[in-house]
C-alpha cells in the first residue's frame, strides 16, 4: 500500500502537475492540503478520469483538505473533533485495501505567524497552539482504536535544527518556536511515529521550499510535512521518501510529496 501527503497549494492551479504525478506514482491514498477550493469548483471529474475518487473539506480561496483514492473512502470526521473553528483543516476517513482497513486523515495545521502588516499580533499564534492541543486530544483517542492510523499533512512545524536550512534565521518563526516544537514532540511521546525519521534518522531532507530566491535549486528548505503513524502502521512501514518530482515540474506547489509504502 502506498500513501502520500502533499500540500498542493491550490488544486486547480496545480491540476496538470498533480495528474501527471498521480499517473507516475500511482499512490493508493493521497492526503492533500491547501486545496483552496469549494465543492463546486473542485476537479472531481478530472480526478475520476484519472482513477481517483475524492472526498473534500473545502472553503473559498484558502485552506481546505482532501483525500484521494481509487478505493472506497468513508469519511468519519469533517473538521477536527472538539475544535469548533477548524477552518477546513482536518478530514478523517476509513479506507479498506485488500481486506486491510486504514484510518487516515489529511491534516493542515495553522501557520501561526502574524500578518505582515501587524507583526505584534499574537492571535494567529494563540490559535495555532489551541488547534495543536485539540489535535493532541483527538490523536490520543485514535491511538485507542489500535488500528493502522496514518495522519498525514502539513503540520507547519520545524521539529529540529536538522529540519531547516538555517535554524538561526527561523528562531523566532512560529513554525520553530519552542511552544510549537514541544507540542509536536508530545504527539511523538504519546505514541506516534514520524515515518520519515523512523527510516532515515540522520538524513537531511526537506518538503517545502519558498518560491523566492531560487530556494528549491539551492535546497534551502524546511521539513514541515509529516506522516505520523500509529504503532501498528509503523510496524508495517517499508519505505518513506521525499518525492521531489512535483516540485521540480512546471507550475509547482511550494511543497512536494512525502510518500510511504506499507506491507499489507
Amino acid at each position: 500500500m502506498k500513501i502520500a501527503t502533499y500540500n498542493v497549494n491550490s488544486i486547480n492551479a496545480r491540476l496538470d502537475n498533480l495528474l501527471s504525478w498521480l499517473k507516475a506514482a500511482q499512490p493508493d491514498i493521497v492526503l492533500l492540503q491547501e486545496i483552496k477550493s469549494e465543492y463546486a469548483s473542485f476537479p472531481f471529474f478530472e480526478l475520476r478520469a484519472a482513477g481517483y475518487d475524492a472526498k473534500i473539506l473545502g472553503q473559498k480561496s484558502y485552506n481546505g483538505v482532501a483525500i484521494l483514492s481509487p478505493h472506497k473512502i468513508r469519511v468519519v470526521a469533517e473538521g477536527l473533533p472538539g475544535f469548533a473553528d477548524d477552518n477546513a483543516r482536518y478530514l478523517e476517513a476509513d479506507i479498506t485495501i485488500n481486506a486491510q482497513e486504514y484510518k487516515v486523515a489529511a491534516v493542515y495545521a495553522p501557520n501561526g505567524n502574524p500578518p505582515y502588516n501587524n507583526p505584534d499580533d499574537t492571535e494567529k499564534f494563540a490559535y495555532k497552539l489551541r488547534w495543536m492541543e485539540a489535535f493532541y486530544t483527538h490523536a490520543a483517542a485514535l491511538l485507542q482504536t489500535r488500528k493502522k492510523v496514518i495522519l498525514g499533512g502539513d503540520y507547519n512545524v520545524i521539529l529540529t535544527d536538522q529540519d531547516v536550512y538555517d535554524p538561526e534565521l527561523f528562531k523566532n518563526n512560529a513554525l520553530f518556536r519552542p511552544e510549537v516544537r514541544s507540542r509536536f514532540r508530545a504527539l511523538l511521546y504519546q505514541g506516534w511515529y514520524d515515518a520519515y525519521r523512523l527510516l532515515s534518522p540522520d538524513t537531511v531532507a526537506y518538503t517545502y521550499w519558498d518560491y523566492a530566491g531560487a530556494a528549491f535549486n539551492a535546497d534551502l528548505g524546511l521539513r514541515i510535512d509529516y506522516l505520523l503513524l500509529s504503532p501498528s502502521a509503523a510496524d508495517a512501514l517499508q519505505t518513506c521518501v521525499v518525492d521531489k518530482t512535483p516540485r521540480a515540474a512546471e507550475k509547482p506547489s511550494d511543497h512536494t510529496a512525502l510518500v510511504a509504502t506499507f506491507k499489507e
